[in-house]
């Protein structure tokens, strides 16, 4: 039987960093980036669950999460101000995705392939409730960077902040209206005020 690199692979997360183009107070890499989402993912969705009478599945969401963005580490983190510059290079950058989960999909044992397919290319009709909560998630990763680097100082970050703000706004989720109001408030706090 022969090796499977995939996890290897995945393993490599953590020296794909992101906000390359941004003066950072701390680096942030995408594997951390990804724990983060994944938890903020399985955040949003109890709150649909649990406040708003639905039955999605949280696990799932909160796995799909966790893979959301291993492609980077065949394609590198794009600047989001690049990759959503114009449709064609969104139409582009989709297809460099798509190839980058087929090779991460090809590291795998054959008999691992289809359930990694379902993950990584997150296109089954199944997980498309999900997918909206792992967007807000990934918005809200991208705030909380934000606000960290804006509590160290970092003036840097403040046009992100506001941009990535009215982002999650726009998606008009009441989840995120709950997670605001419940949740993303202690993010402004020093450790001794968590306690």
């Amino acid at each position: 039987m022969t090796s499977s690199h995939f996890y290897a692979m995945l393993s490599r997360m953590k020296y794909i960093n992101r906000w390359g183009l941004m003066n950072n107070t701390r680096l942030e890499n995408i594997s951390e980036h990804s724990q983060q989402v994944a938890i903020l993912t399985h955040c949003l969705v109890l709150i649909h669950n649990k406040r708003f009478g639905g039955e999605l599945d949280a696990q799932r969401a909160a796995l799909l999460a966790v893979f959301h963005d291993s492609t980077e580490i065949i394609t590198g983190d794009m600047p989001t101000p690049i990759k959503y510059q114009n449709p064609e290079i969104i139409d582009a950058y989709k297809q460099i995705e798509e190839k980058a989960a087929d090779r991460l999909i090809s590291l795998l044992p054959e008999d691992f392939r289809e359930d990694y397919s379902q993950i990584l290319k997150q296109n089954g009709e199944q997980d498309e409730q999900l997918r909206v909560f792992v967007k807000a998630a990934d918005r809200y990763s991208a705030l909380i960077k934000c606000i960290e680097e804006m509590r160290m100082g970092n003036d840097e970050f403040k046009m992100a902040r506001d941009t990535i703000r009215k982002s999650i706004d726009d998606m008009k989720l009441p989840e995120a209206e709950v997670f605001d109001r419940e949740f993303l408030p202690s993010f402004y706090l020093a450790l001794d005020e968590l306690n």
